[in-house]
């Protein structure tokens, strides 16, 4: 079977991105641009896609969605036994890219990956539905399962097993914290002539910007 999609595409023209519009702090042009992706109403403006990699460099990519920003980093929270868990205590590293295509933007950031504090997984553990809780104990995420009854099963031993109890959190369902040596801002424009500007951090702990070619 072939299937051609080279004709499938649009045409970008909403804005253009010009280095005098942009904060010197990337983390500030992070939040102006999500507040404006928040003010859209976009679905999911916090959704990202998580590529991490092997320490032989094979990577992979799904999709995260962003629980919080700071002067840290951009916060998720998984299974550190599943395939991204593992790829990142062998190589803690990773790459994630946000993509709001009502306003013709992408933002790429790269950077290390590390494990937040229990105390903090703990709080914001608390904070999720408790069918999600209930979720985090009962999936050992990306391993093969028989079918969709064993974790129903499972699902339904716990729910009774809490009952009128708080869930604990589990002890392998972590936190991490992407700490960026590297923005990069995309706005679609005519042509495919993209504005694409990059913040990357110096040795000094300043951020230089930088034009990149579309």
């Amino acid at each position: 079977m072939k299937l051609s999609v080279g004709g499938v595409n649009r045409e970008y023209g909403l804005f253009e991105l010009n280095e005098e519009d942009l904060d010197p702090d990337p983390f500030k042009q992070f939040e102006k641009w999500f507040n404006e992706a928040l003010e859209a109403n976009l679905l999911l403006p916090n959704a990202m896609a998580l590529a991490t990699a092997t320490k032989e460099g094979r990577p992979s990519v799904r999709m995260m969605l962003l629980k919080g920003f700071d002067e840290r980093g951009f916060l998720f929270y998984s299974n550190c036994k599943s395939r991204k868990g593992i790829e990142l205590a062998e190589n803690p590293y990773a790459a994630v890219v946000f993509w709001w295509a009502e306003l013709e933007r992408q933002v790429r950031i790269e950077g290390s990956v590390s494990v937040v504090p229990d105390e903090e997984a703990d709080a914001y553990f608390a904070t999720r539905p408790r069918g999600s809780q209930i979720g985090a104990w009962v999936s050992n995420q990306s391993q093969v399962i028989s079918g969709r009854e064993e974790i129903n099963h499972r699902f339904n031993e716990l729910e009774i097993k809490y009952k009128d109890q708080d869930i604990p959190r589990p002890p392998y369902w972590v936190g991490y914290c992407l700490s960026p040596v590297s923005f990069e801002f995309w706005q679609g424009r005519p042509n495919r002539l993209h504005d694409r500007l990059r913040y990357r951090l110096l040795d000094n702990g300043n951020w230089v910007i930088e034009r990149l070619a579309p």
